[in-house]
């Protein structure tokens, strides 16, 4: 059972990010933006039961957990930790499925799939690391060529900055690699 390292808040204020001794999973995010998409995740599920919230994310040694901002945090953190600490911590590297890479798509031209991927390590080493620090994440849905579609995760999904400024820098990464890409968050 995860034991709570710390609770740390986010530049999201209606999220928060809980930092556990044990992993709930291995390398493979997790992310719900309303219990009906939590309905086979007990832990998630757990969480939705709890009076104001409205998203859950997580991954590895970290968990955060966003409210409709109607609730009291000291009430809500309390509420929030139980399903917490009853969670079974991640047994082994190989029981997760991942979600479905952009970069396998076969509609993808050589060309899109090498941007892609310039775009995809352009990402995982200058915003990712942020977002996470931040409590959230970014996963890439798809690309066309000329349209990127992004999901925010985590703290980001409904924290203004994660929609205006950074969807800006991210914008101005991924057109140093095409200037024609715009970046759509869905």
């Amino acid at each position: 059972m995860p034991k709570i390292a710390e609770i740390e808040p986010t530049p999201n204020p209606n999220a928060r990010k809980f930092i556990l001794k044990e992993p709930l999973s291995w390398g493979i995010a997790r992310s719900y933006d309303n219990a009906a998409e939590a309905a086979g995740d007990p832990l998630a599920s757990a969480i939705f039961d709890v009076e104001h919230v409205t998203s859950v994310f997580y991954v590895d040694h970290w968990i955060t957990v966003t409210q409709s901002g109607k609730g009291d945090w000291q009430e809500l953190l309390r509420e929030i930790a139980k399903p917490i600490r009853e969670a079974p911590a991640a047994q082994a590297h190989s029981d997760a499925v991942s979600a479905a890479d952009p970069l396998d798509d076969p509609a993808l031209s050589e060309e899109n799939r090498l941007k892609l991927h310039r775009i995809m390590d352009v990402l995982d080493d200058r915003v990712r690391p942020y977002l996470q620090q931040d409590g959230g994440d970014l996963n890439v849905i798809s690309f066309d060529g000329k349209e990127l579609r992004v999901h925010y995760q985590g703290a980001c999904g409904s924290c203004p900055s994660s929609l205006s400024g950074t969807l800006s820098g991210i914008e101005s990464l991924t057109r140093e690699i095409d200037p024609d890409i715009v970046v759509i968050p869905v």
